[in-house]
């Protein structure tokens, strides 16, 4: 079932977006090479408490940490550890928050040093594909306007689309309906209503689609070891344009 929020609800969900928002923004400041990846889990989880919340990941479904930090090939769920990033890498922090009883939650793919030029269009085209998605998330509209505007952009430019990893509705819940495949054909699926709010979150792949699951039940890699980019936003559904939770200002104003 889809429930629909209030606008009060929407604030407060907005407030978990804009404090994901600036705690992605803390992590990115500590990027680069020569760090570990569990020191950002550190950096996002005490940033997180010391503004009144809580991480939303941590203990989430038995998930371990803060952060979800996917390296390279690493699609999402990626483990914070002992992985000491080097210049050239990419990687994804995927952020989530619980604050006044609601969740939040973004993602954002930050360069590593000096990237190559394919993996720096990856990035690019993820990105400029979320956008286009978020474009169609117009009360009146269907899931599938969603998927068909990331999908065609991104296979466009020569990437593929992840089809078993979707974005979601978000609430009291971090995780609800509806699904939001990255993929998808115009006019079909769920017509979207003002007061739905979700996540819209390309993950797009440098070579095919496939990926894998890793033993631990977590994390996902592309099946073919190339690499993935991954961009999130909150969104909440109204009626003419789209009211866009998340901000990526907080990272892109340190860059």
């Amino acid at each position: 079932m889809i429930r629909l929020k209030t606008n009060e609800e929407i604030e407060i969900l907005r407030e978990n977006a804009i404090l994901v928002s600036k705690t992605l923004a803390e992590v990115g400041k500590a990027i680069a090479p020569g760090v570990v990846t569990s020191s950002l889990d550190k950096i996002a989880e005490t940033f997180i408490r010391d503004n009144g919340a809580v991480p939303g990941f941590l203990g989430y479904g038995g998930f371990p940490y803060t952060l979800c930090i996917s390296v390279n090939d690493y699609v999402v769920h990626g483990f914070p550890g002992d992985y000491v990033l080097k210049e050239g890498d990419i990687v994804s922090v995927d952020c989530g928050t619980i604050y006044k009883g609601f969740y939040g939650d973004s993602a954002y793919t930050f360069p590593v040093g000096e990237i190559d030029a394919e993996s720096a269009k990856l990035l690019k085209v993820t990105k400029e594909s979320l956008y286009l998605g978020v474009q169609k998330a117009v009360a009146g509209n269907r899931i599938g306007d969603i998927g068909a505007a990331v999908q065609q952009y991104a296979e466009q430019a020569g990437f593929s689309v992840v089809r078993e990893m979707v974005g979601h509705g978000i609430g009291k819940n971090m995780h609800e309906s509806p699904e939001v495949p990255n993929y998808g054909k115009q006019g079909k699926g769920k017509k979207l209503s003002e007061g739905m709010v979700i996540c819209i979150e390309p993950m797009i792949n440098a070579g095919k689609k496939d990926i894998y699951l890793h033993n631990n039940g977590w994390e996902v890699s592309t099946a073919d070891k190339k690499r993935s980019a991954h961009f999130e936003f909150m969104v909440a559904v109204r009626a003419g344009k789209p009211d866009v939770l998340t901000t990526f200002d907080y990272i892109e104003n340190n860059f």
